[in-house]
């Protein structure tokens, strides 16, 4: 078989916010276990809340105009144009009479012309408001128009996203781990202030799990993608770890320093990811790890995760 050298790797997350708020609570400590969707730490939510209380107001005053016009005119309003058309009717009918007896009584020069100009100056004005109503009932009648409605339910549809966006920033004032790992550095404490983006924790993934092995020149052509390996620490010699190769590096770099076999410290080798499994979670970053790998061995299907492995 081929034996291998390496160490633990993990990927690491930088945990942050969304927004930047107050830091009210970290329910995590370094070194604590979390499972995906688990809540790490909690920014003070009374801005967000209180935006999103606003945005929920305007929705409800915008939802009644936008119900209001499709409804169209009340009957009161329909009620109160028609008595103003008839009133100006009226008050045109008058002031026509009033005209029609001045210029009478001018034919026997009992009055002056500046009183009859008056009088017709009154009627235009009455024939004017006469007009005004008349319009103002056909508005009515009609209705709002089909632009003031389509405006309105645009300004509605545009406060339900804002609505959902203010309630979106809301949830996001609680951080949630994204997949199963560990705590590696806890960044800030409650209190301080969390920008957004700026990390808050640091989470160490342990769901896949792989060394970071090294494979020497001339047995690169004995390995392949897929193929079984077993995988031992010097913390519990007598227990094997199973795995896979699932990566081989295409290019060659010296060993890397931590990688203390004399005979391979100045050579060239090519770097491999070995994934294991780990389910009692005993191996640590960085730990350093023998890899041994039989060469005579078929390439079988790189399992997708552990569980898949044990099946």
């Amino acid at each position: 078989g081929l034996t291998l050298y390496g160490n633990i790797d993990l990927r690491e997350v930088q945990l942050s916010f969304q927004d930047g708020g107050r830091l009210a609570s970290i329910l995590v400590d370094e070194g604590a276990k979390v499972e995906p969707g688990q809540v790490v730490a909690e920014l003070n939510p009374v801005r967000f809340q209180l935006e999103l209380d606003r945005l929920s107001g305007e929705l409800d005053a915008q939802s009644e105009i936008v119900a209001r016009l499709h409804q169209g005119s009340r009957p009161q309003e329909i009620a109160k144009a028609r008595a103003n058309a008839e009133a100006a009717a009226a008050n045109l009918k008058e002031a026509d009479l009033q005209l029609k007896r001045k210029i009478s009584l001018r034919e026997t020069n009992h009055i002056s012309q500046q009183e009859i100009d008056t009088a017709s100056t009154r009627k235009e004005t009455m024939q004017a408001g006469l007009k005004a109503a008349e319009e103002e009932l056909a508005l009515v009648l009609e209705g709002p128009r089909k632009e003031d409605i389509a405006a309105a339910e645009a300004s509605l549809q545009a406060l339900h996203a804002a609505k959902a966006t203010a309630g979106q920033r809301l949830a996001d004032t609680r951080l949630h781990a994204p997949a199963k790992g560990f705590i590696r550095n806890r960044i800030l404490e409650p209190g301080a202030m969390a920008g957004a983006g700026a990390p808050v924790l640091t989470l160490a993934l342990t769901n896949p799990l792989w060394a970071r092995a090294y494979i020497s020149e001339p047995d690169l052509g004995k390995i392949r993608e897929g193929m079984r390996a077993e995988i031992q620490t010097d913390t519990l010699p007598g227990k094997v770890y199973q795995g896979w190769i699932g990566f081989i590096a295409t290019t060659a770099e010296f060993t890397p320093k931590t990688v203390e076999t004399t005979e391979l410290r100045t050579k060239l080798v090519y770097r491999a990811r070995v994934f294991l499994c780990d389910p009692q979670d005993e191996l640590r970053l960085g730990m350093p790890v023998t890899v041994t790998v039989a060469t005579n061995q078929t390439t079988s299907p790189v399992p997708a995760s552990c569980e898949q492995d044990r099946k």
